[in-house]
């Protein structure tokens, strides 16, 4: 199996070449090594101790480096580093982890890149970090210690603690203006159980305020899974996007003035036509296009939300299974997918899908991360390239 170098000329050679050329889109995505059932499954052969990186490449599809690596940062190989998330001013990249306790800042503003890691002891499980709208404060979810942990984003020092006991905190979404945070209720870390509710929060306060239903079914627990969530732009009332993981439905929050809560509704069902696990949700720029991703079989939804509390379905375009995290250029061209999703069998192709947003369509596709033996398990562009996408 071949391995990623690791070098200081590397790192030297990657910060001249980033610094001088401008026919690339450089992207970076922490990567994991394939489980050997997974290597089995792709017909992938050969051994290798565990491994787990950031690596910077080119993902522009027109570029003669397309798919390569100019620099690999090492991460502890127990780490199980999970999901990356820019700051607002894109000057810092905050990296969750499912194995430790810790949550690492990468300031992007120098490099070679430094990294710090802030102790987060009473996190287990470190899901999603989510900014406010005036980025003071971040929020870092812990599905595996049902709490939300509090920081300040000047000096990221702690600021709070938020227990939401019995649930398994994973997406959060934030809107002052109504002094609400939203978390959703996913699933236990071995995957068993997943909820069915979206908690409330007073965000002034970190009040628990209580909880919203995600699920049709009137008594009992439906298993709905709601895992990740997304503010609406412009939404007037404001409007929340929720995925139900394991139900397979696409879901709506509604803010209620009158009774200062939330109306919630199924408004899309991707259980119905057999495809499951959808994951993420991202915006373009005008907001009257919604793309979600489905890790089984693996592909891309475009729907229309001209009429943003009715999205409609305009398209489905293939990517690999496993389909998760995407990667949105500023000016709106393209769509990079990252298809891995936790080495889980038949969600762990390990490969990058490019899809031109303009045309709608998938354009090409590389393999690089796949045929290392590792699955890539997110992605953004540097910040010279990244939008968004309503995040």
């Amino acid at each position: 199996m071949k391995k990623l170098l690791f070098s200081l000329g590397v790192i030297i050679f990657a910060m001249a070449f980033a610094g001088s050329a401008r026919a690339e889109i450089l992207a970076m995505a922490n990567y994991e090594s394939k489980t050997p059932e997974s290597l089995k499954a792709l017909k992938l052969s050969g051994t290798q101790e565990r491994e787990e990186g950031i690596a910077i490449f080119d993902i522009d599809p027109t570029s003669e480096t397309f798919g390569d690596i100019l620099m690999t940062i090492p991460l502890p190989a127990d780490l199980v580093a999970h999901h990356i998330f820019y700051d607002r001013t894109m000057t810092k990249a905050y990296v969750t982890a499912l194995g430790k306790g810790e949550l690492r800042v990468i300031d992007m503003t120098k490099m070679p890149y430094r990294m710090k890691v802030i102790d987060v002891s009473q996190c287990k499980v470190g899901e999603d970090v989510i900014f406010n709208e005036d980025n003071t404060t971040w929020y870092l979810t812990c599905m595996g210690s049902a709490n939300v942990v509090v920081g300040d984003v000047k000096t990221d020092e702690i600021t709070a603690t938020i227990s939401v006991p019995g649930t398994y905190p994973h997406g959060l979404a934030i809107n002052t203006a109504i002094d609400r945070v939203l978390v959703t209720n996913t699933i236990k870390p071995d995957l068993t159980s997943p909820g069915d509710t979206l908690t409330v929060i007073e965000a002034s306060t970190n009040k628990v305020l209580g909880s919203l239903n995600m699920s049709n079914k009137k008594d009992g627990v439906a298993g709905e899974g709601p895992v990740e969530i997304l503010p609406a732009p412009n939404a007037n009332p404001p409007i929340f996007y929720a995925t139900n993981m394991t139900g397979g439905s696409l879901w709506t929050a509604t803010w209620n003035e009158s009774k200062k809560d939330f109306d919630t509704a199924e408004v899309y069902n991707f259980a119905a036509s057999k495809k499951g696990f959808p994951l993420e949700m991202y915006f373009n720029k005008t907001g009257d296009r919604l793309y979600v991703t489905v890790a089984q079989p693996g592909e891309l939804y475009i729907f229309d939300t001209t009429d943003i509390a009715k999205p409609k379905m305009m398209k489905v375009l293939p990517t690999g299974e496993g389909a998760h995290h995407v990667a949105l250029t500023k000016d709106g061209q393209y769509a990079f997918v990252q298809n891995a999703l936790l080495n889980l069998p038949g969600m762990s192709d390990g490969s990058v899908t490019v899809i031109d947003l303009k045309e709608e369509k998938v354009v090409s596709s590389f393999d690089t991360f796949k045929e290392l033996g590792f699955n890539p398990n997110c992605i953004v562009l540097l910040p010279e390239w990244n939008d968004f996408g309503g995040h």
